[in-house]
Formats: C-alpha cells, sequence, structure tokens
C-alpha cells in the first residue's frame, strides 16, 4: 500500500507523468478542430502562427524568422521552455503562461483534450534526452 502511494505522488509530481497517457490520434484530431487554422507541423506550410514541430523542450520566441510578440518575446527572454507542464498550463490557459500574447485561442478545457494534443505534438519531437 505505501508502494503504491509513493507511485502516486511520483506521477503526479513528475512533469508529464499523467500526461503520457495522452492519445496522439485522439489529439491529431483535436490538432485539426482546434490548432491547424493557425498552426502547423510534419511538412505542412507555415501559418500565421510559428510551426510547432520540435516544440517539446523549445523555448519560447524561438522559431527563426517567426514575428512574435512583445509579450512571447518576453518569455522567451524570461527563459519560458515549451516542457509538459508549462504546455499543459499554455494549452488549457494561454494567457495564464504569456498575457500578451498575438494568440487569439482561449484554450481547452478538458484535460484529456490537452493531454492528447501534447502526446500528438510529441510525435513531431525529438524524444528528451
Amino acid at each position: 500500500m505505501v508502494r503504491t502511494a509513493i507511485a502516486i505522488v511520483a506521477l503526479s509530481m513528475s512533469a508529464g507523468g499523467a500526461l503520457a497517457a495522452g492519445d496522439a490520434a485522439l489529439g491529431q484530431q483535436v490538432f485539426a478542430d482546434r490548432c491547424t487554422s493557425c498552426h502547423a507541423v510534419g511538412d505542412e506550410p507555415a501559418k500565421n502562427g510559428p510551426p510547432l514541430n520540435d516544440v517539446i523542450g523549445r523555448a519560447a520566441a524561438s522559431v527563426q524568422g517567426f514575428t512574435y510578440s512583445p509579450a512571447m518575446l518576453e518569455a522567451g527572454t524570461a527563459g519560458v521552455v515549451w516542457d509538459i507542464e508549462t504546455l499543459t498550463k499554455f494549452i488549457t490557459k494561454p494567457r495564464s503562461v504569456v498575457n500578451g500574447s498575438n494568440m487569439s485561442f482561449t484554450g481547452l478545457r478538458n484535460p484529456d483534450d490537452v493531454a492528447n494534443v501534447i502526446a500528438y505534438l510529441a510525435t513531431f519531437s525529438p524524444p528528451a534526452q
């Protein structure tokens, strides 16, 4: 019983422990419905938002050639990195992470959708080292 409790606490404290169960196929559907009007992944051409290939582990405002809002540039300068925890917060409520971003998206409220989108984005990011 104690081992189980320790394992649950460890998973809940780890960045992305609970999100590892996200379903990339379901995330692809949510991404197609809610994100592709602005963001591209894979071989898709760039759109009016930055491409999201290699987003996991990337510093905010770091895609060369993309014009970011002053707020996003400030986040990048402040050291914001798109890890699982930060992406979870940002996808849920973008302005809670970067207030003043040009992004009009207000967020996904369903935690399963958030986890699934992150699992989908992970298919376009190299594994963590």
